[in-house]
């Protein structure tokens, strides 16, 4: 039998590049996004190409109803779960000063960026110990999709940096608290990424990452970036690193002088 993957967002951009890459290593899938069935059957028959073992979830994970109707549906389908990649994301629908920005928008980012993920995590984890426990060979892995933003400021977004720097703590935790399981637990942290939410700013970082010292490897990240990090540790390639993060940012985080 495949080893199974769930991956929120997994539909588009970062999180489709992940999907695919562990498509291709033969992961089955569950993937889940807030579009209808028919706005991603594209994506989902690519994704079949090179997985027969394909689902998708309409669900949004800042809901609880929604996060446990994507686990039952594992269960239903796969009777089983090995890695949980909590990709599914929002950047504030407005950008604006932290001074003036709205505590609705902060109430959104972090429903969806970190109270989602984090008992999305908690749940896939109890069934992870469940699994563990009727098979000691079972390997679990919990990977949680970051950003360079949970250390590096962004005054008009306050409330994504915010979110991710909570992300990074959950890492920790969970894998503190899982290690004992034989359950691992990451973190990948993304720069600057070719997607759906760094659309209204490419030609701002097409300026800077052509004309000035942002990043070392001067060029955009591309969702397989991501994908091909996030299949490294699916496969367990990094059995004694569990809390780690993982850097997909062509160099942006490096001190220099």
């Amino acid at each position: 039998m495949s080893r199974v993957a769930l991956v929120t967002g997994g539909a588009r951009g970062i999180g489709f590049g992940i999907a695919l890459e562990l498509a291709k290593e033969g992961f089955a899938l569950v993937i889940c996004g807030t579009r209808s069935s028919g706005e991603v059957a594209a994506a989902v028959d690519q994704l079949r190409e090179f997985s027969g073992d394909v689902v998708y979830c309409r669900a949004d994970i800042s809901c609880g109803a929604d996060r446990a109707s994507l686990l039952s549906l594992a269960r239903e389908k796969f009777n089983a779960l090995h890695v949980l990649v909590n990709n599914a994301g929002v950047a504030p629908a407005h950008r604006a000063d932290i001074l003036v920005a709205t505590e609705e928008s902060y109430e959104r980012v972090m429903r969806v960026n970190l109270q989602g993920p984090y008992f999305l995590a908690q749940a896939a984890a109890n069934w992870m110990v469940e699994q563990r426990a009727a098979d000691p060979g079972y390997a679990g892995c919990i990977i949680n999709i970051g950003s360079v933003s949970a250390e590096m400021a962004s005054l008009n977004r306050g409330e994504y940096c915010v979110s991710k720097a909570g992300m990074s703590m959950m890492t920790r935790l969970f894998a503190a608290r899982l290690g004992g399981e034989g359950i691992s637990v990451f973190e990948v942290r993304p720069g600057i990424v070719a997607s759906d939410m760094t659309a209204q700013v490419k030609e701002k970082y097409d300026k800077r990452i052509a004309d000035s010292e942002l990043l070392i490897q001067k060029r955009w990240g591309e969702p397989h970036d991501v994908g091909r990090a996030v299949a490294v540790l699916a496969r367990g390639e990094l059995p004694y690193s569990t809390g780690q993060v993982l850097y997909v940012d062509g160099g942006l985080s490096v001190p220099r002088l």
